[in-house]
């Protein structure tokens, strides 16, 4: 069953408009949390805004948004001056123009929605302005509000619905050549074939489970044991010396490719026999 969508609102294209909604395509509900707790009682530790110069905390409704105009010099701005900003793009994707789904570089892509109907009557806008789309092979461009902030967006189709994809703004984007133009290096004529060995017997379908996170695994270990434990179990110390250096850091690259590919070949004889 999906989630309960987190934004409402409509889609529109000119005079063609439908109601749709929103949900995050990624979620990190499933890992790990932990809060912070005082290690003496195992009480949690709770957080509260603290004023900076009579270190007393501040109620909910003394806090405020401020905007520095210079030092120790702020803006106030309540909630209800955010609030007065009604931009149409708080409950409006208005798509005003389209371009090349291929010409956004992937480096602007922040995060993924999936956008769906929000109604039966709105079904058929919908389906036409995706699978137009579709057939030109270009994505939509608009704005919209996410968390009292406009974005830029895309609207890609998808199958039967639209991934909508946030992006990030150019002034956040840094420039590659100005990390790249120092690399000058071409590589060795004779090595590439050897790479391309080793990648053509590495590649395979794609797979989610390709990106398990090792991390959120070992933990949920941990935590499993220390269910079944009344006390927090100590890791034990493994031994100190007989640890031995490399001789040398330096990599003969065409040895260690023919390795690899004696490696590779060793283990594709062994799973077969």
């Amino acid at each position: 069953m999906a989630p309960r969508p987190y934004w409402k609102g409509y889609l529109k294209l000119s005079l063609v408009t439908c109601p749709v909604a929103m949900s995050p395509a990624t979620s990190e509900s499933e890992k790990v949390r932990f809060h912070t707790l005082n290690k003496e009682t195992g009480n949690r530790v709770v957080s509260q805004y603290v004023d900076s110069v009579t270190g007393k905390p501040v109620k909910d409704q003394n806090e405020a948004k401020g905007y520095a105009r210079g030092e120790n010099d702020y803006i106030i701005l309540t909630d209800d001056d955010l609030d007065a900003v009604a931009l149409e793009t708080v409950r409006t994707i208005d798509i005003d123009k389209f371009v090349p789904r291929d010409s956004i570089e992937w480096v602007y892509f922040e995060k993924p929605h999936y956008l769906m109907p929000d109604d039966p009557v709105g079904q058929e806008a919908f389906a036409v302005i995706r699978d137009a789309m579709a057939a030109d092979s270009v994505v939509g461009v608009s704005r919209l509000v996410i968390g009292r902030r406009e974005r830029a967006v895309v609207l890609e189709p998808r199958g039967e619905g639209i991934v909508l994809w946030t992006l990030r703004f150019g002034d956040e984007v840094r420039p590659e050549y100005s990390y790249f133009e120092d690399i000058d290096e071409d590589a060795d004529p004779d090595l590439v074939p050897l790479v391309q060995q080793l990648i053509k017997q590495r590649t395979k379908k794609w797979s989610p489970t390709m990106v398990t996170d090792p991390i959120q695994e070992s933990l949920l270990k941990i935590i499993a044991e220390k269910k079944k434990a009344l006390t927090p179990r100590r890791k034990s110390k493994g031994t100190t010396g007989g640890t031995k250096e490399p001789s040398s850091n330096v990599i003969n690259i065409m040895d260690a490719l023919r390795k690899s590919m004696e490696a590779e070949l060793t283990g594709r004889k062994q799973s077969k026999g």
